[in-house]
């Protein structure tokens, strides 16, 4: 799969997504971000593909949004219509919102590997991954406050339910950087490694383990828990009996018990 600002590679049904603009720290301009919408929404599709690896090339993970692109919005000043002015910001504000929310729409589940910088637009990406991992010499900073801005693209909605409403408002209202070893202890990532060699083995291995398992079932797997994260326990467990009544019988389901009774690994098909 050829792309201009992002790397990607399938192997052993992992697909590993990099961003590709290492010069620009990983700084997204709206090609890019572009880019990586259509990226996350073929991968979804892709019956080969069962999870993904999301990290970055050069010395930072992602440093958000281009400040050309913060820039160009100067542009729509040039709107004489109040109306039209904020109609136009609006929609391209929600195009790059679109671009992020591709990954958590991604029906296979995305781990995001993090090392050196994760500034501004780089939060609200990772922040609508499954899973994240990073260095040790790691660092996440909502950067939008020192830019007289209000994050807008999913750190402040998503954050609140992945750690501690109260931790995403001292990083919200001070911009700090929380170190890797931080990070862990507030629960933003699951685990940090030493180097970035490390991280990318050990989050490609799990990985991996996970396209090892019914497809089917992780898929409903990420559905269910997105559905129980925005609903009450009584919705989600209706449902969880709706989606089973429709899902359970399945060949994976039949293979799984083959698999067991002949003390081998499962072959699960794509």
């Amino acid at each position: 799969m050829d792309y201009q600002y992002f790397k990607v590679e399938i192997k052993n049904k992992v697909a590993t997504v990099t961003f590709n603009r290492a010069e620009k720290s990983n700084a997204l301009h709206m090609p890019a971000w572009t880019e990586m919408k259509e990226i996350f929404n073929s991968l979804s599709e892709q019956s080969e593909v069962r999870a993904i690896v999301l990290a970055g090339e050069g010395k930072n993970f992602c440093a958000g949004i281009d400040l050309e692109l913060l820039m160009s919005v100067g542009e729509y000043q040039k709107i004489e219509c109040a109306g039209r002015r904020s109609e136009a910001i609006r929609s391209l504000v929600l195009s790059l919102q679109e671009a992020v929310n591709a990954i958590e729409k991604c029906k296979k589940p995305v781990l995001a590997a993090v090392h050196g910088g994760c500034i501004g637009g780089g939060v609200d990406i990772v922040a609508a991954c499954d899973i994240r991992y990073c260095t040790e010499n790691a660092y996440f900073t909502i950067k939008e406050i020192d830019l007289g801005m209000v994050a807008d693209l999913g750190t402040l909605q998503r954050l609140p339910k992945l750690i501690s409403p109260g931790m995403v408002s001292e990083m919200a209202y001070t911009g700090r950087k929380v170190q890797g070893k931080e990070a862990k202890e507030i629960g933003l990532v699951n685990q940090t490694y030493f180097s970035k060699d490390e991280l990318l083995e050990s989050v490609t291995k799990l990985a991996r383990t996970i396209a090892s398992k019914s497809p089917l079932s992780i898929r409903g797997t990420k559905e269910v828990l997105k559905y129980s994260r925005d609903h009450s326990v009584e919705d989600s467990l209706n449902y969880m009996a709706t989606w089973n009544a429709a899902m359970l019988l399945s060949d994976d389901l039949s293979e799984a018990f083959k698999a067991s009774m002949e003390k081998r690994s499962p072959d699960f098909k794509d």
